[in-house]
């Protein structure tokens, strides 16, 4: 399974984006999807993950009310809506799949930037 994101970029503070990620192949129902991110040095953190199988979200204190995350199971594609970014936003975002989490499934990674 191969996960690829698009979507990161370059913007100003308060404004949004939306991230992608889609597998390669259709991958089971009970496997929950989420996106973790990381800066230079520091250790990965997750924002968010959705399982569809028990139709639960979860997401990081520090963008809850500004994150969302959901998933198109007929195209088997992830989006997290991102609004209200903020400058500590800035980070590489990782699409991640799998049994558990983190599962065992990583994509290469968007950059996400936050910059007036």
């Amino acid at each position: 399974l191969q996960l690829v994101e698009s979507g990161g970029g370059l913007v100003q503070p308060g404004e949004s984006l939306t991230l992608s990620c889609v597998a390669s192949e259709f991958t089971a129902d009970y496997y929950v999807y989420g996106w973790f991110r990381q800066a230079p040095g520091k250790e990965r953190e997750g924002v968010s993950c959705l399982s569809s199988s028990v139709g639960s979200t979860f997401y990081a204190d520090s963008v809850k009310g500004r994150f969302t995350i959901s998933k198109d199971n007929a195209k088997d594609t992830v989006f997290l809506q991102m609004n209200r970014l903020k400058p500590s936003d800035t980070d590489v975002y990782y699409c991640n799949a799998g049994k558990t989490v983190p599962g065992r499934y990583w994509g290469q990674g968007t950059q996400v930037t936050v910059s007036s």
